[in-house]
């Protein structure tokens, strides 16, 4: 059923393109207008004779019957940010080697800042500041106190997992509880990604730059 939009919602877009939306709202700031293409290269698919989890595998018989794929496969698009900034990005489940390639670059007139989720306690920072013969990329492994959320697990160099991401999630949610504030990512953010995300389908289905004013 993952392979039916009317179960679905959508494929690769909505599953893995949604987080790099929340991440660049998150990093850069709100979206302003959005043009996407999306392709399903797989069109049919053995029915789910078993499922478990996030997997589903299809029976073995040659004769067992197939669905029509209706999500995506692939979705990239183009962004054009509120503040000026341009962005490109993209979600697929075709790419032989990625486990969880979850990642982000941002350049801007300092500098530059990446990340991959495959190896989540390191971010790597560029600055254009730093001395001719010495500028390069530079490996920060973000797991010392002076770090947010670090300080309250292991010693410096001692790497944090996925499963303590969801701690911190949980942590955020409590104390703003308890200060009487909306918590950060609060409904609002699951709502303007949502928007981000239905923007761009707009645009594959209407082969137009579309703008979140339109949402």
């Amino acid at each position: 059923m993952a392979f039916a939009k009317e179960v679905a919602g959508s494929g690769s877009h909505g599953d893995l393109g949604a987080h790099l939306i929340d991440l660049a709202r998150f990093l850069v700031g709100e979206f302003q207008e959005v043009i996407g293409m999306s392709e399903t290269f797989i069109k049919e698919r053995p029915l789910a004779a078993e499922m478990t989890g996030l997997s589903a595998k299809g029976s073995s018989n040659a004769d067992a019957p197939k669905g029509e794929v209706t999500v995506d496969d692939a979705t990239l698009f183009l962004a054009r940010f509120a503040g000026g900034a341009l962005g490109s990005f993209e979600a697929t489940r075709f790419a032989a080697g990625h486990r969880s390639t979850n990642s982000f670059e941002i350049n801007g007139s300092l500098g530059s800042v990446r990340f991959d989720f495959e190896r989540m306690n390191e971010l790597e920072v560029y600055f254009t500041k730093d001395e001719e013969d010495v500028q390069g990329f530079r490996r920060v492994l973000a797991t010392d106190p002076a770090h947010k959320y670090a300080e309250a697990w292991w010693p410096a160099g001692h790497t944090i997992g996925f499963e303590h991401t969801f701690t911190h999630e949980m942590l955020e949610l409590v104390t703003a509880i308890s200060e009487g504030r909306q918590p950060s990512p609060s409904f609002h953010d699951g709502v303007a990604c949502q928007a981000v995300l239905e923007a761009v389908e707009r645009s594959v289905t209407e082969r137009r730059w579309v703008t979140l004013e339109e949402m």
